[in-house]
């Protein structure tokens, strides 16, 4: 059983923030076990975070082409288990079945891309970590979730920082 704590730094000014996080990224803290929380959206890399690796353009295409599969299946089974004969013409109609696998395809890229916003947006989050609700007045929070031994040597290096606050959040704690 790991069991981990969380600790919130706030800050007032973008700069400290970042000098904030370059010092948990220099005291050997890794990338998922620190966050930056803010209520004003900033532009990818003001903080010195890495750029976010995401594989949502995966999604859509998974999708189009399971609705593009089962359209053709749907259509074709059907046609061919209660065959109509009409005119000579053949059993499998083209023209209609493209309608119904273009929006099998449309279908599936949509609900596989809500799916895929859901799962990259890391939702539903069942540990956020420290939070404090001033984030949404303004200031800047630098969240650290990490084991019970490692907690104090993220609050010293926080207190080295100079934040308007900082406090620890509840406990989270992973069966294995």
């Amino acid at each position: 059983m790991i069991s981990n704590r969380s600790v919130i730094a706030l800050f007032k000014d973008v700069d400290s923030a970042a000098d904030a996080l370059d010092a948990v990224r220099a005291g050997g803290f890794e990338r998922d076990e620190y966050e930056i929380l803010t209520g004003t959206p900033y532009p990818e890399g003001t903080f010195g975070e890495e750029k976010p690796h995401h594989g949502l353009f995966r999604y859509p295409l998974v999708g189009a082409v399971c609705g593009f599969i089962i359209g053709l299946i749907l259509t074709a089974g059907t046609q061919l288990a209660y065959p109509l004969v009409t005119g000579g013409k053949p059993i499998l109609a083209v023209p209609p079945m493209a309608i119904i696998m273009y929006e099998g395809t449309m279908l599936g890229a949509i609900i596989f891309t809500v799916i895929g916003v859901i799962i990259e947006s890391r939702l539903p989050r069942v540990f956020m970590g420290a939070y404090d609700t001033r984030v949404t007045e303004g200031y800047i929070g630098l969240t650290v979730t990490t084991s019970q031994e490692k907690i104090s040597k993220a609050e010293e290096i926080l207190k080295k920082t100079k934040p308007e606050d900082i406090k620890r959040g509840w406990e989270q704690t992973d069966l294995d």
